[in-house]
């Protein structure tokens, strides 16, 4: 049992990310899509003349899913190269097959392609997951649009908005990152039947110089794998720039999430907003009464590292000499797993937190009442010269008042009491029946109301009604850590 413990496992897999994308970044997904790969290329040469059997065909499918992993194993360490050890153990299993598995191909052949199949289902499965969050973002901004919050700028508190449209805020980011994701998608293409420099030189001596042929192999090929298209051009290997595109669409989704759960964690440590925080939860193991923000400060975790892995795609692309150097292969491994893996992870606690956020509305307008007498000073100052005052004559007694307030704020800790002083001042009297008005912190964010049913009728709704299907089976997500 021990030695179950002693190996390194990623904590991506057995803490964080999903099993639907784990599964697609899995030995068996990715084995069974080379053997795909090989039946599609027998059908297609098949189709365009070449003599492979339905039989041998029948024989291959059969055994798709049937991978020996330990004989795989044992013939990589003979041959040093994985494809060829997939091609032996699969010939092994059939026979009949055999002549013709791999037929005129390369190892990018299997190994881009698969890796095009993997990147375009795990974008598949990740857009969803962004649409479930902006979706349970969108309720939460319009529940909140009225609630008057302070805002910040340099992280001091400045004019005031509201809960509901800082949320948009947040969701403006990710609208941008499903724009990202989708242009992705919308874009990748398969590498196809290329050969080994990219020239299709093995398949047009298959075909006797057949051009024609050659090029239909390839639109076949691409169509069985479920593409509408597949590069005009490759070297060896699609290019990595299709890496560094889908990479740094997933580290700029990390910075969006980054950015929202920190700002949840700063209002966390004030007391206005909570994430979801079970009964038995611990938050310290030494401070009993402590409610840490664990999935925001998780979510930055992930994010964090997602946004590093755009580094190593860049330069990976950049590495590449001519028409293909090995280099990018240990690195691609590491790098396209991972930054899909950390993005599904981050979603999903993400959503996790969206469906259960806590809005402590006395705790903002305690807040509210404490910076709200020196944002109003221009409003009274306005107020007076209508009762016909002189501006600058309450432009200083505004002033001399506010220095006090300030004092008994910052020198003896106590609240603010500007108001009260304005109150008390016989100068003020023509206003004080429209001070509770004026003081008011509705009138104080502007159209923020406005712009949060605008954004999401404007923005959001059309977004989300591509996912109309996806958000009607969104499920509450549970975390097990």
């Amino acid at each position: 049992m021990a030695s179950n413990y002693e190996g390194y496992k990623s904590p991506l897999s057995t803490r964080y990310a999903s099993k639907e994308m784990q599964f697609l970044f899995s030995d068996q997904n990715k084995f069974s899509n080379w053997r795909r790969l090989w039946v599609w290329l027998a059908k297609a040469e098949s189709t365009l003349g070449l003599e492979i059997s339905a039989e041998q065909i029948a024989e291959m499918e059969r055994e798709i899913t049937n991978i020996d992993f330990e004989a795989a194993a044992a013939e990589e360490r003979l041959t040093r190269h994985d494809v060829m050890a997939h091609v032996h153990v699969f010939a092994k299993q059939c026979p009949a097959a055999a002549p013709v598995i791999h037929l005129g191909a390369t190892s990018c052949y299997v190994g881009d392609n698969t890796d095009l199949i993997v990147l375009r289902d795990a974008l598949k499965l990740l857009l969803p997951r962004v649409a479930c969050v902006i979706a349970q973002l969108s309720q939460f901004a319009q529940s909140y649009k009225d609630q008057p919050t302070l805002g910040f700028t340099h992280l001091q508190p400045a004019q005031l908005t509201t809960v509901g449209k800082r949320a948009c805020l947040w969701i403006q980011d990710l609208l941008m990152d499903e724009r990202a994701l989708s242009r992705c998608l919308e874009d990748l293409r398969f590498r196809g039947v290329k050969g080994t420099t990219g020239t299709q030189a093995s398949f047009m001596q298959l075909f006797n110089g057949d051009g024609q042929k050659v090029k239909k192999l390839d639109q076949l090929v691409t169509e069985l794998a479920g593409f509408e298209k597949a590069y005009s051009v490759t070297g060896q290997t699609y290019t990595r720039k299709v890496d560094v595109e889908i990479v740094g669409a997933l580290s700029s989704l990390g910075t969006s999430i980054h950015k929202m759960c920190t700002d949840l964690r700063i209002l966390a440590s004030r007391k206005e907003l909570e994430e979801p925080f079970e009964s038995t939860q611990i938050g310290s193991s030494a401070m009993a009464y402590k409610r840490n923000p664990m999935r925001s400060e998780r979510c930055c975790a992930l994010a964090r590292h997602l946004i590093t892995l755009f580094s190593s795609a860049a330069n990976t692309h950049a590495t590449q000499w001519l028409e293909r150097t090995l280099d990018d292969s240990a690195n691609r491994r590491l790098t396209l797993s991972e930054a899909f893996l950390s993005a599904d992870a981050a979603l999903l606690t993400l959503l996790n937190i969206t469906q259960g956020l806590v809005v402590y509305p006395k705790v903002i307008e305690r807040h509210i009442a404490q910076e709200l007498p020196f944002m109003s000073t221009e409003n009274i100052i306005m107020a007076m010269v209508k009762a016909g005052g002189d501006r600058q004559v309450c432009h200083e007694k505004i002033r001399v008042l506010s220095q006090e307030a300030g004092a008994q704020v910052k020198q003896h800790g106590k609240d603010n009491d500007l108001v009260e002083r304005v109150r008390k001042d016989p100068y003020f009297s023509p206003i004080l029946e429209q001070l509770d008005t004026i003081l008011d912190a509705k009138t104080f964010t502007g159209r923020a109301t406005e712009q949060v049913g605008e954004f999401v009728e404007e923005e959001v709704k059309p977004v989300l009604a591509r996912y109309s299907e996806a958000l009607k089976s969104v499920q509450d997500v549970k975390l097990n850590i």
